[in-house]
């Protein structure tokens, strides 16, 4: 495989000299909702399971709405993903890419702090 191609996780290749603009600048926009530590920290709770906002800002010990605002962006960037369950929305990671993306960096992070 190339430098420049990545198989994802459904084993298709993804060309990243392709990338439009437009797609490294919403790239870069997901990153920097990364970026956020509020932000990281519920989409790691959201990678245990799905959760209504409730549940999500007592374990994270954050204001529901402050957990609600959070969410919000996060789904428009389509990282998270809502599940209506009778009256409550359940939150969870939109999809395996992201989840991958996560325990990747988790993983590095770790891999990095071993060889101090």
């Amino acid at each position: 495989m190339s430098s420049n191609k990545r198989g994802d996780a459904h084993g298709e290749s993804v060309d990243l000299a392709s990338l439009s603009q437009n797609d490294v600048t919403i790239l870069a926009e997901t990153f920097r909702l990364l970026g956020d530590p509020s932000r990281l920290r519920i989409m790691l709770r959201c990678m245990q399971g799905s959760s209504p906002v409730g549940d999500i800002a007592e374990s994270l010990e954050l204001s529901q709405s402050l957990v609600s605002h959070h969410l919000r962006l996060l789904r428009g960037a389509r990282l998270v993903k809502g599940v209506r369950h009778a009256k409550h929305i359940f939150y969870e990671v939109d999809d395996s890419h992201v989840s991958q993306v996560l325990l990747d960096m988790a993983s590095h992070i770790v891999e990095d702090r071993g060889e101090e």
